[in-house]
Parts: C-alpha cells; sequence; structure tokens
C-alpha cells in the first residue's frame, strides 16, 4: 500500500467524518495527516509496521490506530461504516446539483434510497414530493438541475495545492501496468492557475475500458455524471467534478493539448494533427513547444526561456518559531540547504501583525545570536538576518531604522487595514517603499484566494516607486495567496521592476512552495534574469549593501 492510496483513504475518511459532523479539529488533523502522507519521502506502510509512524508531524496515536488498521487489513472498518450510511456517491451528486450535504443524507433517509441513481429514479418517479421539506418549487428546482446533468454549469475553484493532490492522485492511480501506458495531469492544475475549475486527466491506452473502469472506482470519485468511449467526468465527494481523457497512443499528444487548454489557447492551435506527444504536435504545426503555464490566451510564437525552480538559489521568505512559525532557526536552515540552496532568510513577523507574536527590537537582536550559531553549524550555507516588518498605516515601519539596518533583507508588509481606499492605500505602500533599509514588497495585493479580494492598491505607481528605490516584488508561494499573481507578475516585469519567488513558509514543508511561487512567476513569463532569488548569495549581499 503506497503513500498515495493511504492519504487518498485519509482524505475521505476526513470527508466523512465532517459529513457525519464530527469534531471540526478531528476533520481537520485527519486532512493534516494526509498531506504529510502524501509528500512523506518514505513509505509510510513500513513507518506503521515498525512503530515509528509517529514521527511524521501531525500524526497522533488515534491516526496511528486507524494507520495501523488500514496497513494491517486493508481498510478502515469505520470509513466503511460511514460511507454505507452516507452514501458518498449520492452526496456528491447532491453538492454537484447545489444541495449541502446534510441535505442529501435527510432526502437519502425520507426516500430509502443509497446511491445516485436511486436519487435519480426517485426524482423522475415523482417522489421527491414525498420528502418532508421539498414542495413543489424546490422539487420543480431539482428536477430541472438533473435534466441538465450534463450541462457545463459554473464551477467552484479549487486551491492549486488542493487541486494538485486531487489530479496527481488520480492520475498515479491509472499509471499502473495493464491500464495506461501513459498518465498526466492536465486542466488548469497543468497550467498552474491559483484557483483551478477545469480538473483533468489525460491517458494514453490501447484499451480505454479498463481505464474508464478503474477511474469509476477511485476512492476520490464518488459519482459518474458523464461517460462516453473515450471520456468521463466524475465528482468527488465535495461535488467538483474531474474530467478523464484517454486516447491511442498515436493520438495522446493531442489529446493532452486540448486537455491541457485553455480552450482559446487551443481554438487558436486548430485543426490539431495526431501525434504521440506533445512535442511531435507542435512540430507538425510548426509552432515552438509552450510551456502550460502560458497557454492562457492565443499564442504560436517562441516562448521565453521562463525561470525553472532548480535555478533558485535560497529563500528570501521564511518563519521560525520566533513568531508563527513551526521550526527553529538550524532547522529551517539545514532544511533549506538540503534543498540545495545557498542562504535562506528568515523574515519573522514584528509586532503590530497583531494576530501572532511579532519580534520586538531586542528580540530581532537576540535571535541574531541564534542565526549566527545555526551558520558556524551550516556554513558554507547562509541564514540571513531578515524580517518581515508590518508596514502601519501612516506608512511608517513597525520597526526603527536602526535595527532594519542591521538585517540582511527586509520584506515590508501590509497585514491589516487591507480594506484602505486606493490612495491612502498606495500612499501607505509608496512611504514604505522609500525607506532605503527596504529590500522586497511583501504579497502586494493582500489577496486570500476565494476569501478576500485583492486590495486597491495601485500597482503601477508601486511599480514605478520600486524601480525608483531597487525594491522588489514578491511572489509569494503560499497556496492561498500566490501574489502577485501571474497576470501582475507580466506587468511588473514589464515596467523593469524585479521579483522574488519566496514561499512564506512557516514549516520545513512550508519550503515546499517555492514550486508554486516559480510556476507563478512563469505565468507571468518570468526569465532567471529577472529573479532576484536566481542569484548566488554574494550577490544578495552586495545588493543589499549596494
Amino acid at each position: 500500500m503506497n503513500n498515495a492510496l493511504i492519504a487518498d483513504r485519509l482524505d475521505a475518511f476526513a470527508s466523512l467524518l465532517e459529513l457525519s459532523d464530527a469534531n471540526p479539529y478531528t476533520v481537520r488533523a485527519y486532512r493534516r495527516a494526509a498531506e504529510t502522507i502524501r509528500g512523506a519521502a518514505v513509505p509510510v506502510a513500513d513507518l506503521v509496521r515498525s512503530g515509528r509512524v509517529r514521527d511524521l508531524r501531525g500524526i497522533g496515536p488515534g491516526i496511528e490506530a486507524r494507520l495501523r488498521e488500514l496497513v494491517e487489513t486493508g481498510a478502515i472498518a469505520e470509513l466503511e461504516e460511514l460511507e454505507r450510511e452516507l452514501a458518498p456517491d449520492l452526496v456528491g451528486l447532491g453538492r454537484y446539483l447545489g444541495l449541502t450535504a446534510r441535505r442529501s443524507v435527510e432526502i437519502a433517509r425520507a426516500l430509502g434510497i443509497r446511491t445516485a441513481d436511486e436519487l435519480r429514479e426517485a426524482a423522475a418517479d415523482g417522489r421527491l414530493r414525498s420528502v418532508p421539506g421539498v414542495g413543489p418549487k424546490t422539487e420543480a428546482r431539482l428536477l430541472e438541475a438533473l435534466a441538465r446533468e450534463d450541462e457545463p454549469r459554473p464551477k467552484r475553484g479549487l486551491l492549486l495545492n488542493r487541486a494538485r493532490d486531487l489530479v496527481e492522485g488520480i492520475a498515479a492511480a491509472l499509471a499502473q501496468p495493464g491500464l495506461a501506458l501513459d498518465s498526466s495531469v492536465a486542466g488548469d492544475v497543468r497550467r498552474f492557475r491559483d484557483s483551478c475549475e477545469h480538473l483533468a486527466v489525460a491517458c494514453s491506452t490501447q484499451e480505454p475500458g479498463p481505464v474508464l473502469e478503474r477511474f469509476s472506482t477511485l476512492p476520490q470519485i464518488v459519482a459518474l455524471i458523464e461517460q462516453d468511449e473515450q471520456r468521463a467526468v466524475g465528482v468527488t465527494v465535495e461535488g467538483v467534478p474531474v474530467e478523464l481523457v484517454v486516447a491511442g497512443p498515436h493520438r495522446f499528444g493531442t489529446a493532452l493539448i486540448r486537455a491541457t487548454g485553455s480552450a482559446e489557447y487551443v481554438a487558436a492551435l486548430e485543426p490539431l494533427p495526431d501525434g504521440t506527444d506533445e512535442h511531435a504536435v507542435y512540430e507538425a504545426l510548426g509552432v515552438p513547444w509552450c510551456p502550460p503555464e502560458l497557454r492562457e490566451r492565443a499564442f504560436r510564437g517562441e516562448p521565453p526561456a521562463l525561470v525553472e525552480l532548480g535555478q533558485i538559489r535560497g529563500d528570501l521568505h521564511s518563519h521560525t518559531t520566533w513568531s508563527d512559525g513551526r521550526a527553529s532557526v538550524e532547522e529551517m536552515g539545514r532544511a533549506a540547504r538540503e534543498r540545495g540552496y545557498e542562504y535562506l532568510a528568515i523574515c519573522d513577523h514584528t509586532p503590530a501583525v497583531g494576530a501572532v507574536t511579532g519580534l520586538t527590537p531586542d528580540d530581532v537582536r537576540r535571535q541574531a545570536e541564534e542565526i549566527g550559531a545555526a551558520n558556524e553549524v551550516l556554513a558554507p550555507f547562509r541564514v540571513l538576518r531578515g524580517i518581515e516588518c508590518d508596514i502601519l498605516p501612516d506608512g511608517r515601519l513597525d520597526l526603527p531604522d536602526d535595527v532594519l539596518a542591521e538585517l540582511d533583507w527586509v520584506q515590508a508588509s501590509v497585514h491589516g487595514g487591507q480594506r484602505m481606499p486606493r490612495r491612502e492605500m498606495t500612499a501607505r505602500v509608496e512611504a514604505a517603499l522609500r525607506n532605503p533599509h527596504v529590500s522586497c514588497l511583501s504579497h502586494p495585493k493582500g489577496r486570500y484566494i476565494g476569501r478576500r479580494p485583492e486590495n486597491e492598491l495601485d500597482l503601477e505607481r508601486v511599480f514605478e516607486v520600486a524601480l525608483e528605490e531597487g525594491v522588489a516584488l514578491e511572489v509569494n508561494g503560499l497556496p492561498d495567496r500566490l501574489d502577485l499573481s501571474g497576470d501582475h507578475v507580466r506587468e511588473a516585469l514589464e515596467a523593469g521592476v524585479e521579483i522574488v519567488c519566496s514561499t512564506d513558509s512557516h514549516s520545513v514543508r512550508g519550503l515546499g512552495n517555492m514550486e508554486l511561487a516559480v510556476a507563478t512567476a512563469r505565468r507571468g513569463w518570468a526569465t532567471a534574469e529577472q529573479v532576484v532569488n536566481t542569484r548566488r548569495l554574494s550577490r544578495i549581499v552586495a545588493r543589499r549593501s549596494g
């Protein structure tokens, strides 16, 4: 039993616990455990058997017991009981139609049904009106929704990290001997969109039937809403649709381009010839191969040499236990060194952030001692003294200049007051960028994807000031930020402003978000020369002193 399968079962367990109104903390604990297991570098089943699985962060005795049951028996009894009781395929269809999970279960119990197909039959037989609380209007709405079940509908976006976990797990499960010859993530995830609506997997196979059958039985998929000979659309228990496209080996490249999208980009290439892989298709078209991140709009030209993850030499925004991080300075530095980096900037918060502990001037100087000790151990790797310094409402910084002058790297950040009017917000940030000690503006637009919109900051004016002052702008790799966005990255680069790809990591695992930061920069057409932290340590230090 591999890590992906174990993580999928814990995710399914978490989803069904949530449907059964379990303690939210328990649900989150199982989801975090699934995330940890999916990213573990060693086989978790071996850790379970050796009694060492609790060495993994977030695995306590309760989750350990479930893991042991899963590894030893191949199943979790309570999960199977919840699947029998809650009928996840029915819940998934209900959510797809706009019902809450609780309401789907109530309808199922009232009708004595257990599956999505039985719900369709009950609706067609006119039995919905017998359910308490379902009047003529509700029945008509559900019948109309079922009649339009196969039609395209507005989709709910998933954060990129969650969408990647979902479709990568599906692609891996289909890439098994006797099934797909090749299996690839496609859709919005392959283009690294920050909010993913079109989730897709493309497979190459001589025999579509077994692949489609396997897709329908995956733990991630609870119901099929469409299927033909070479395509299926399933939904998860959360009601998220996932498309599977299968093609013969001779035309897999063609299918992958179409499944990757975007629709506008593909339409500009049509008609597509058959090709075994993407490069063969592009060669037949006489068009240069295009990185998926650039396939949002029609484009047939020569793409630039985009920045690569392997060109990143360090991370310039991370946190430790001095503020709201979960690892020490040395632990973060060691983990960054293991990634092949030359440097890592520790940028803990300052007091004005409010929600968490912030460093005072005395704290900053005491932290310097710990950073110095870590550098003795980790040399020639370098832990840089940094700070994520709040920009106060009047544009002043939250630490005095004499303290900021001691540091190697200063991130200036707006946290509170994100709803400021455009003029006031822009003046606030401009004043901070004029401070000679500021190196980079953190998450400039202040968004939380799907939860909080961008602030009113005038980026055009910020670009002008940043260029004048030699301040870089951050591409923040936290999955719910990805700020600057790809579009804003392109605007910044066109204005001549340099960017920094950072993780804003609060844990060792969080350093892995560099992949998302780099992908977002690539969506903005960034090359390595335009990204500050592709440079060697000596140039980073010289940039600060110069």
